[in-house]
């Protein structure tokens, strides 16, 4: 009598377990990075390798009422990731910003750096940043603002820890930021003056140091690689960026960005516009070239329904894309962010990661497994 009270009891625990919907406890991220599609099983087989940190969130509308709900994977501030061009994100926000701070400055400003002949105006900087993650046109923001000004502003929106510390695509120590030659109109200029920032100190945080060498200047060092005087852009700090200039009205208005309506609208175009609607050529910059999830590893072209306002980072065998994906045929949005190292071999600057062979496929799927569980949801 007892074995068979026990053997009932055991049925229906497992008839309880195996109708449970999964999509309806825990963290939903745990079911996608369980999948057993071969671009995340991967990469979940071997996790500790990959220094994968990802942040999803959820979003639940109700009449005129939104709720946003977080979940992470090892996401841990204190676990130092290159962010790579993520970094011109923020950057692009703030000086849209700073340009309300100036009387005669608007995103049609026509300007060029001291010492540069390209002349560019605060919106094609912009632009070229999200289309194609332009390294000069991030530069030429810097120079407006400086290293100081993004870090003491970002902090003061609670927007933290952040560090951001030298301009991208060269190394330069230099703490002056260069004068900006603002047109004032066709004919009259006058000079927007550089600053002297403060010397970036060294981080200390967990894997800070990576691999087990590093070439420079052509030699081979046999040292882990030092990121202790690089850019530090966590994946809150990334998200909460994310989530202020998508849903400003979440937060306190001293923790929102200060843009005008025109701007606020102008950044959400730049955010998802794809660079052949730039005039860049289709074939190098194909619709997933700067949108890691979904659409990253192919080379299809978008679906016209389906919009990401991201921004993607990619260096030091470090892929970081921040996203908010919407499908307006189907009603599905969500926020991601998520980063992966891809550098097998453990070494720096030797241009031998695995972006195409794993790091961008994993994204691209993980996004996709996310858009279908979001998709289940709605249905």
């Amino acid at each position: 009598m007892l074995k068979n009270a026990i053997l009932y009891f055991l049925l229906v625990l497992i008839l309880t377990v195996g109708c449970t919907d999964p999509q309806s406890s825990g963290n939903p991220l745990e079911q996608v990075l369980a999948s057993d599609h071969p671009k995340i099983k991967r990469v979940m087989d071997s996790i500790d390798e990959y220094q994968v940190q990802i942040r999803y969130t959820q979003i639940n509308r109700s009449g005129d009422s939104l709720k946003l709900i977080d979940y992470d994977f090892q996401v841990n501030e204190a676990n130092y990731f290159y962010p790579a061009s993520t970094v011109k994100f923020p950057i692009a926000v703030l000086a849209m910003e700073k340009l309300n701070d100036i009387d005669t400055l608007d995103l049609s400003t026509r300007f060029y750096v001291e010492g540069d002949s390209v002349e560019t105006t605060f919106a094609e900087a912009v632009s070229q940043i999200f289309a194609v993650s332009d390294n000069d046109a991030n530069n030429r923001l810097v120079e407006l603002l400086g290293q100081d000004v993004i870090n003491s502003r970002l902090s003061s929106k609670g927007v933290s820890p952040v560090r951001i510390a030298h301009r991208l695509g060269y190394h330069s120590d230099d703490l002056t930021t260069k004068p900006l030659i603002i047109y004032l109109n066709d004919s009259t200029t006058a000079t927007y003056e550089g600053t002297v920032n403060t010397a970036a100190k060294p981080l200390e945080l967990n894997e800070i140091q990576k691999g087990i060498g590093f070439y420079e200047d052509g030699e081979l060092v046999n040292e882990p690689f030092d990121f202790s005087l690089k850019n530090y852009y966590p994946v809150k700090a990334q998200h909460g960026v994310l989530k202020r200039v998508i849903f400003p009205e979440q937060f306190d208005e001293s923790q929102r960005f200060n843009l005008s309506d025109a701007q606020h609208q102008y950044l959400l175009k730049t955010m998802h516009t794809l660079p052949k609607a730039l005039g860049y050529d289709p074939v190098t910059y194909y619709d997933g070239y700067c949108k890691f999830f979904l659409y990253g590893d192919t080379t299809e072209a978008m679906e016209e329904h389906i919009k990401i306002y991201n921004k993607v980072g990619f260096a030091y065998g470090t892929l970081t894309d921040c996203a908010y994906i919407t499908d307006s045929k189907n009603n599905v949005e969500f926020l991601l962010t998520a980063t992966i190292l891809v550098n097998k071999d453990g070494v720096f600057n030797d241009d031998q990661y695995e972006y195409d062979e794993i790091g961008i496929p994993f994204l691209a799927e993980l996004g996709r497994q996310l858009y279908q569980f979001e998709l289940n949801r709605n249905n």
